[in-house]
């Protein structure tokens, strides 16, 4: 066995791997006691055909390919160990020579983080976030609960207003023909919400109870039905009923009804204590994050494609889970959408240049400040995770015991680089 670097450009890494003939054999031997079931060769009973036979009849490589991929990633990992290689995407992989009597060579062109070293994190400005928390943002705490307890009163002696809420019955047509779905009794819509097709609630401002309304909409071109896609369509709409919310006093009888508290200044006390709480915690992920990013603009190497492809890939994946926890797959969100999966990717792609950038700089910083993770912090990292999960301490433990803690070590030095950062910023 050989492994070798044999060209070192920028970020890629080109090695050299050669296997010898006897582990190549082997593997081939592997292969074929694996897959001999499978030939029918004539004057053998199936299965019982000798190896060289079968080569015979379908070539001296026909086990080649199976041995190869058995083979590929045993010694492209003993490779990466034995030269010290840390990859940040998947390697190209070429096959130079692969004959028996001389074994196996290929090449894996391998993409690294570029190396550097980074200058002017300690000190560095970054804007300082506001935690106050404002009458205003105190009234819209108000207002959003006088909303959730508003009644929804019928009226008679106006049209309808943005904001009203109707009670509808319609009818949908493309040309004169009365389309599937399009047609309902007794609806409930309020004007605003933007819950219908663009267009159409605007068309029901002025009507009255008892009166028929034409509403004249053209379905977007992105619509999920392929069929009304882009079409014109009429709506027959009968307005039955118009409700208007009325919101309830601002009073002392408003606090005992909605909280546990007697008087209304109590109840506002109560909301603003908790919206201080909330903000500061809001403030302090943000500062964190402002930090961050103004130490990630300080980085000046060249960032790899396939670390920002790699990058895109799990932002993929992670939306693909959140898409299906609300009964949504990735292809059924891109159909809706009507985009395409490439067009999602190069959204993404600002956001995961970010992400490498600072995953990039809170390694260094690690690194250059000599940060390191202690027994006792990854016990209390361990305690904290096993009540968050509510599971023993034991259990959680045996979880992370079995990459030797590698996982839990990485992320609290990369917080003991945040935290360092954030307490070595200059805020203005």
């Amino acid at each position: 066995m050989n492994y070798e670097i044999v060209k070192k450009e920028n970020s890629e890494v080109t090695m050299k791997i050669t296997v010898s003939d006897e582990a190549f054999q082997k593997a081939v031997q592997a292969e074929y006691n694996k897959s001999k079931g499978k030939f029918n060769i004539p004057g053998f009973r199936k299965g019982k055909a000798p190896r060289s036979i079968i080569e015979k009849h379908y070539g001296e490589g026909v086990f080649y390919e199976e041995a190869v991929n058995a083979l590929l990633p045993e010694h492209y990992g003993i490779a990466l160990d034995t030269l010290g290689v840390e990859p940040v995407a998947r390697p190209d992989i070429d096959i130079e020579e692969i004959e028996a009597g001389k074994g196996l060579v290929f090449t894996a062109v391998v993409t690294v983080a570029p190396e550097f070293t980074l200058e002017g994190y300690k000190g560095i400005e970054v804007e300082k976030i506001n935690a106050e928390v404002t009458e205003e943002m105190l009234m819209e705490e108000l207002e959003k609960t006088r909303n959730m307890n508003a009644r929804l009163v019928s009226v008679t002696d106006r049209a309808v207003e943005n904001g009203d809420t109707t009670i509808i019955d319609y009818k949908g047509f493309v040309g004169e023909h009365q389309f599937d779905g399009g047609t309902a009794e007794g609806q409930e819509l309020e004007i605003g919400s933007n819950k219908f097709i663009p267009g159409f609630e605007e068309q029901l401002i002025g009507a009255k109870v008892g009166e028929e309304v034409k509403v004249n909409v053209t379905f977007p071109e992105t619509y999920h039905s392929e069929e009304l896609a882009g079409k014109e369509a009429i709506f027959i709409v009968n307005v039955n009923d118009i409700k208007m919310k009325e919101l309830p006093v601002l009073d002392d009888e408003f606090a005992k009804d909605v909280s546990e508290f007697d008087t209304l200044d109590e109840y506002k006390a109560s909301i603003k204590k908790e919206l201080e709480e909330s903000s500061k915690d809001s403030a302090e992920a943000a500062q964190r994050d402002k930090v961050i990013e103004a130490v990630a603009g300080l980085l000046e190497v060249e960032i790899p494609e396939k670390m920002v492809d790699g990058e895109v890939d799990g932002m993929l994946r992670d939306f693909d889970q959140q898409l299906k926890y609300q009964g949504l797959s990735l292809e059924q969100y891109i159909q809706f959408t009507g985009g395409k999966i490439d067009d999602l990717k190069v959204q993404m792609r600002p956001d995961a240049l970010m992400r490498v950038k600072t995953g990039m700089v809170i390694e260094k910083v690690a690194e250059q400040e000599n940060l390191e993770v202690t027994e006792a912090e990854i016990d209390a990292e361990i305690a904290r995770i096993a009540e968050i999960q509510n599971k023993s301490v034991d259990e959680t433990r045996k979880i992370f015991e079995q990459n030797d803690f590698e996982y839990l070590k990485e992320n609290l030095k990369s917080k003991k680089a945040v935290d360092f950062l954030v307490s070595q910023a200059k805020l203005v």
